[in-house]
C-alpha cells in the first residue's frame, strides 16, 4: 500500500508531500493540482511497463497525456528536474528525471533509488491497479472487446481512464466471488455480476443489468425496469440516464479489487449521480477501503465528502484509514495542500474556507445571516 507521495517541480507541485491511507481523498479548487497527483503515479506505472527500469517519463502515454516537458515542469522551477518520492509498505522509492529539451514529450531519468526485487509486490505496478478518469465514456451502443487488455493485463481501461473495457471485464469476471464485506445482504448471490446489479439498484431502485454478447461486434449493455403490470422492459444504455453507466465501471472496479493487492484511482466518482446515489457510492468506497483495498479519489462532491464523514461516524471505516487533502494555489501558482482532520464522530476538526462550504454560504445568504 502507498503510504506517502512527494512531488517536486511537477506541474503545479513545487514541493507537495501527501500522506496516503486506505482511502485518500483529493479535493479543492479547479486546477489546483488534484489530478496531477494521480497523473504522476500513472506516469511512473507506464514507465515501469514500457521499459521496466523507469528510463523515461512518456508524457503522451495511453493513460496520461500531458504534452511536452514544458507542460510537465513547474513554471517557476529553478531546476529542469522533476522528482517523485513514494513510500510504500515495502520500500521507499525515489525517481529523478532531468529535462534536456522543453519541447520533447519524453523526459529521461537522472537517478533513481528503489529495490527492484520488491517492485512486483507493489500494487501500483501490478495488474490489480485500475484508473477510471473523469473523462470515462458515457452510455455506448456497443462496448468493445479486447482479450489482451482484459484477459492478460486485467485492465478496465487503457486510453485516458475512459473505462472502455469495463463491460468485457465484468463479463469475464462475472462469476467471481466478492469479499463478504462488500456484499449487500438483501440478495444471497455473492458473485460479481449479482453484486454489481445490487449496488446499482441501491443507486437507482428497480434496475436490472443485462449484457448481450454480440460476438466480434462487442457487448451491448442494457437496463431492465419493472412495469406496473409486473412485466420487465429493457432499454439500451444510450436510452437511460448517464448516471447508471458512469458509475458502473466504478462499482465493477471496487467490487473486483483484491484486499492488500489493489490500488484504484478514481476521478469524480460522483459524475451524473443523484445525491442519494452519491451517498450510497460513498458507503461502498468506505467499506472497500476498510477491507484493505486502497482507493484514491479526486472529487468535487460534498455528498461524497459528507458520506465519508458519515461512514466514519457509523464505524464503517476507521478515521485513521482516511486521509483528506484540500488543495489551493498560492501567489506563485504552486499547490498548497492542507490535510483535513476528521473526528471519530465524523466532524471536521478545523474547518478551512472553501472546504465544501458553498451550501452553508448560500443558505446563510438566503436567510440573511
Amino acid at each position: 500500500m502507498i503510504q506517502k507521495v512527494e512531488l517536486n517541480n511537477f506541474k503545479s507541485h513545487k514541493e507537495t508531500i501527501l500522506d496516503f491511507s486506505n482511502l485518500t481523498v483529493l479535493c479543492g479548487a479547479n486546477s489546483s493540482g488534484k489530478s496531477s497527483v494521480i497523473q504522476a503515479l500513472l506516469l511512473l506505472r507506464e514507465s515501469f511497463f514500457n521499459k521496466s527500469q523507469f528510463d523515461y517519463l512518456d508524457l503522451k502515454s495511453n493513460p496520461v497525456t500531458i504534452g511536452t516537458a514544458k507542460d510537465a515542469l513547474y513554471q517557476f522551477s529553478e531546476k529542469d528536474k522533476i522528482k517523485f518520492k513514494i513510500k510504500t509498505d515495502n520500500q521507499s522509492m525515489i525517481f529523478d528525471f532531468e529535462i534536456k529539451d522543453l519541447t520533447k514529450t519524453l523526459i529521461p531519468k537522472s537517478s533513481h533509488s528503489f529495490d527492484s526485487d520488491q517492485l512486483e509486490k507493489e500494487p501500483l505496478f501490478g495488474k490489480n491497479c485500475q484508473f477510471i478518469s473523469a473523462a470515462r465514456l458515457g452510455p455506448q451502443g456497443t462496448y468493445s472487446k479486447d482479450d489482451v487488455v482484459v484477459d492478460v493485463y486485467n485492465q478496465i481501461s487503457v486510453m485516458e481512464g475512459k473505462a472502455e473495457h469495463f463491460v468485457h471485464f465484468l463479463q469475464l469476471h462475472k462469476n467471481d466471488d466478492i469479499i463478504p464485506n462488500l456484499c449487500l445482504s438483501n440478495i444471497k448471490a455473492t458473485d460479481l455480476f449479482s453484486q454489481v446489479t445490487a449496488w446499482e439498484r441501491g443507486i437507482s431502485s428497480g434496475v436490472n443489468i443485462v449484457v448481450e454478447d454480440n460476438g466480434t461486434l462487442g457487448y451491448e449493455l442494457k437496463y431492465q425496469f419493472s412495469t406496473k403490470d409486473g412485466k420487465t422492459e429493457s432499454f439500451s444504455a444510450t436510452n437511460v440516464g448517464f448516471g447508471l453507466s458512469y458509475v458502473m465501471p466504478v462499482i465493477v472496479a471496487i467490487l473486483s479489487a483484491k484486499p492488500n493487492k489493489s490500488v484504484l484511482f478514481i476521478e469524480n466518482p460522483e459524475a451524473h449521480l443523484h445525491p442519494r446515489g452519491q451517498a450510497k457510492l460513498a458507503e461502498l468506497i468506505c467499506l472497500a477501503a476498510q477491507a484493505g483495498i486502497q482507493i484514491v479519489i479526486e472529487t468535487h462532491s460534498d455528498h461524497i465528502f459528507n458520506g465519508i464523514r458519515k461512514n466514519i461516524a457509523s464505524k464503517k471505516i476507521e478515521k485513521n484509514n482516511v486521509k483528506i487533502h484540500y488543495f489551493e494555489l498560492n501567489d506563485k501558482s504552486a499547490t498548497v495542500s492542507t490535510q483535513i482532520q476528521i473526528s471519530n464522530e465524523g466532524r471536521i476538526v478545523k474547518h478551512i474556507e472553501g472546504l465544501f462550504d458553498q451550501f452553508d454560504n448560500d443558505l446563510d445568504e438566503l436567510l440573511g445571516l
